[in-house]
């Protein structure tokens, strides 16, 4: 199937806008997970999982479950999201997105105190277009590497 140059422009047009959407999901996670950037990205019957955090259906429980990770969990983040892949569907309304990530954070350590660590992986997503724009529906974080940093390193505010 050949697509015309308007359908072109349009695929690549969505492609920017997904990547965009992985710069703003970082931008959120590294602001304690802040619902108020995070849940616009994400339908109505999202799903987000990680091994170690659980599954979570639905933007309420998404949100609740991302707040309690920075409350409990990661205390303070920097998130780096490396060489998304974007594949549009053909008939141009869905699309899946792959990403690296590399992040440090700063967790509890045995005894409660921020330690820090670092964390590595990939996201392996499924995102929908709507009338809104693009949105995620399914988010799984493919975590390989947690662990801590040898160093400590100076944070600024």
């Amino acid at each position: 199937m050949s697509l015309s140059l308007e359908e072109r422009i349009t695929r690549l047009e969505d492609i920017e806008a997904i990547k965009g959407m992985v710069v703003t999901y970082a931008r959120g996670a590294d602001r304690k997970n802040d619902p108020e950037i995070l849940a616009p990205l994400y339908t109505e019957d999202a799903v987000w999982e990680a091994e170690g955090f659980g599954r979570h259906e639905g933007i309420d429980a998404i949100s609740k479950a991302m707040v309690e990770v920075a409350r409990d969990t990661i205390l303070w983040s920097l998130h780096y999201m490396v060489s998304p892949e974007v594949t549009i569907a053909e008939d141009g309304a869905s699309a899946e997105c792959f990403w690296y990530l590399w992040e440090l954070a700063k967790m509890p350590d045995g005894d409660g105190k921020p330690e820090d660590n670092l964390i590595g992986g990939w996201y392996e997503t499924t995102l929908v277009k709507t009338a809104a724009g693009w949105r995620f529906n399914h988010v799984k974080l493919c975590l390989k590497l947690i662990s801590p940093a040898h160093r400590e390193w100076q944070t600024l505010p």
